[in-house]
């Protein structure tokens, strides 16, 4: 491609990244459907029928067309035409496992994470699509509870579990997540008393580039960050200004836009408890943490940036999706629908799941 013909494109993809902020910040218009549900289309997000009231906390945008929803009762979902229809394409014999996460490379590949103590704690993945299901990884240690995944690329990944002696177990996988080998610990800095991560979104493990990753963590003493720059051998452990100090406070989600640029976001996720300072930035990788200056007005488990932009993301919680076009330094709601996590692709499409069964798609089509 010549030099002028690249920069239209990323000319292209700046506008629609754009525009797909702007159609986000239209006020939401609530109307009851009939199942009671609020439709959030005058905010962007249009809900999709997905014939299922599953809870959905493990979300895979591919493009505007293809994503996956993993939930409870061992569901998972696939869809090809941007949400008009869903299959069913959960694992045989799941029904009682939890997935909390799906990493997704394309149609046909993708990698599930079911979470609980001991064997409820399982790797499956798939090449056709979910046709059929291969069980790659089964937890045996009863200390270790695995909440989330990442993968740098269609071969290299890995998942994190709660402190297993003092320390994150880190599981990793060069293969596409055919295989998987417990890492050492010994670059590992100790947990905090108490301190766990959570599978409330499958953003407590996340990556940016070939080598970088960070892990969110809650209940100690303060919501920390980890950060690693070598695929999980070794790590730094950053406090955050999101504030933590019981087992439902602390950093829920996490987005890295690149290796510098990030936005935590977090809270209290108890109904009846406020969720001050519920955001905070870090331009150095994780370093360093900024509180936002105007932070979302509740609890936020889920965070992705809008593609082709420097400075819009969205967050999203149980009372309502914010969106920032400051880089994350101020918030504001734009949407009082229930969601869970939230992804967006390259081809300028954002999807967002919750609970009762709740998936939707913003696009600029």
């Amino acid at each position: 491609m010549t030099s002028m013909g690249k920069t239209r494109r990323m000319t292209a993809a700046g506008l629609a990244g754009a525009a797909l902020a702007m159609a986000l910040t239209v006020p939401a218009v609530a109307d009851e459907g009939p199942a009671g549900e609020k439709a959030v289309a005058g905010a962007g997000w249009q809900l999709t029928q997905t014939g299922t009231d599953a809870r959905f906390r493990g979300l895979a945008g591919v493009s505007r067309s293809v994503a996956w929803a993993a939930g409870s009762h061992g569901t998972v979902l696939r869809t090809t035409d941007g949400g008009k229809s869903w299959r069913n394409v959960s694992p045989a014999g799941a029904g009682e496992l939890e997935f909390r996460d799906v990493e997704a490379f394309d149609a046909r590949r993708a990698v599930i994470l079911a979470i609980g103590e001991g064997e409820a704690s399982r790797v499956f993945r798939t090449e056709d699509g979910g046709a059929t299901w291969t069980e790659s990884f089964r937890n045996t240690d009863p200390r270790a509870f695995y909440d989330c995944m990442t993968f740098f690329d269609h071969r290299h990944g890995l998942a994190m579990s709660d402190p297993v002696d003092g320390k994150y177990r880190i599981l990793s996988t060069g293969d596409g997540g055919r295989s998987w080998t417990v890492l050492p610990d010994d670059g590992m800095p100790a947990a905090l008393p108490g301190e766990a991560g959570f599978a409330a979104s499958g953003q407590c493990l996340v990556s940016s580039g070939p080598k970088d990753v960070w892990l969110a963590t809650g209940g100690g003493a303060t919501g920390r960050v980890l950060h690693s720059a070598d695929r999980g051998l070794t790590w730094t452990a950053t406090e955050t200004t999101v504030p933590a100090g019981e087992g439902a406070k602390g950093v829920f989600g996490l987005a890295f836009r690149d290796r510098r640029h990030g936005i935590a976001v977090g809270g209290d996720y108890r109904k009846d408890q406020p969720s001050p300072q519920a955001a905070a930035v870090t331009r150095d990788g994780a370093r360093s943490w900024t509180a936002s200056a105007t932070p979302p007005p509740a609890y936020r488990s889920g965070v992705a940036w809008i593609p082709h932009t420097k400075s819009a993301a969205l967050a999203v919680g149980p009372t309502g999706t914010d969106l920032t076009t400051d880089g994350g330094r101020t918030w504001r709601t734009v949407d009082t629908g229930s969601y869970d996590t939230v992804d967006c692709t390259a081809d300028g499409a954002c999807w967002a799941s919750g609970e009762k069964g709740r998936v939707a798609r913003a696009s600029l089509r």
